[in-house]
């Protein structure tokens, strides 16, 4: 697979791992064995970016530390810090430093690893000064702990507040035909600092893949039964959004998820969408989107039919977006 530079020094598969739905989020964990399994498959067909957190449980860090042991050194490891002790559900935060160095100790020793590749701040915390934070980091990279500095959902001001302290390689947040909202404010400033950009959700939660329909049923501790993206009065409207999107993938030979990958590589030669899946035939195909090629005829197209076709339904719900974009 080819590859693309995060900041500048970090490079990474144009296509990495969202490790979070094999055990968080999305219903039940997947076997450990079988997440194993999907990870060095994944690393097989050129994937070397590997995203987790420490919101996700320790056995998400466990299973990807297991997976990739034979070829630590040929990938990259992402986890993050910021929930008050590591729960995210509650949406208490804590990024003071003393929790920020507990939480990198913790992610070595469960990751098997002598460091951690990109260490991010999981949602900015408003207790605790993002210089503080930023400092932090620097002191774990002086000693040899953690290699690149990350910020996940924080605002424009975050971003060049923490940059000036310790350069931050990469911003995540959720980017994709669905959700556009850094196009506005974070992606230019991203590309005046130098920053690399993450994507997660690429494929909307699922829905741009087109397997999603307005008769799906979630899994009970699934948390898309509780987005608005996903409620009864937004979801056929977005389904029907999906269902053309397939049908311009269609076009050009691909599928829904495909041109929704590419999408996101058409954009910036520096983003790096990190999908998810617990299907290796989902991950083979979610790779395959790298090679995929976008005309420009296609994404005007693109653009046309959401300015047509507008998403319903916000992303978050309310109490979560209030820890976003800060």
């Amino acid at each position: 697979m080819k590859q693309r530079k995060l900041g500048q020094e970090l490079r990474v598969s144009a296509i990495g791992f969202g490790c979070m739905g094999l055990s968080f989020g999305y219903g039940p964990a997947v076997k450990q064995d079988e997440a194993v399994q999907l990870i060095r498959s994944a690393y097989q067909n050129g994937v070397t970016f590997f995203d987790t957190a420490e919101a996700y449980g320790a056995e998400n860090e466990t299973l990807l530390g297991e997976a990739v042991a034979p070829f630590r050194h040929d990938v990259v490891l992402a986890t993050k810090f910021g929930w008050k002790d590591g729960n995210a559900r509650t949406g208490l935060l804590d990024s003071r430093p003393q929790r920020i160095r507990q939480v990198a100790e913790k992610s070595l020793k469960l990751m098997k690893t002598d460091y951690i590749d990109l260490f991010y701040q999981h949602r900015v915390d408003p207790d605790v000064p993002i210089e503080d934070v930023a400092g932090t980091v620097a002191d774990l990279v002086k000693e040899g702990k953690v290699k690149h500095f990350g910020l996940s959902e924080a605002g424009p001001e975050t971003i060049r507040r923490a940059h000036a302290v310790f350069p931050v390689t990469a911003v995540q947040s959720d980017y994709s035909l669905f959700t556009r909202d850094p196009e506005k404010y974070i992606l230019p400033l991203l590309n005046e600092l130098g920053v690399g950009f993450v994507p997660f959700s690429p494929l909307g939660k699922g829905i741009l893949t087109g397997a999603i329909t307005s008769d799906t049923v979630f899994d009970e501790n699934d948390v898309r039964n509780r987005l608005p993206r996903f409620s009864t009065e937004s979801r056929d409207n977005n389904v029907k959004i999906a269902t053309e999107i397939g049908r311009l993938a269609s076009g050009i030979k691909c599928t829904s998820a495909q041109l929704a990958l590419a999408w996101l590589l058409a954009q910036k030669e520096w983003i790096v969408p990190i999908p998810g899946t617990t299907k290796i035939h989902r991950m083979q195909e979610n790779t395959a989107a790298a090679s995929v090629v976008l005309t420009p005829e296609i994404l005007q197209e693109l653009d046309a039919l959401l300015l047509k076709m507008p998403v319903k339904g916000t992303r978050y719900n309310e109490k979560d977006l209030k820890l976003v974009g800060r």
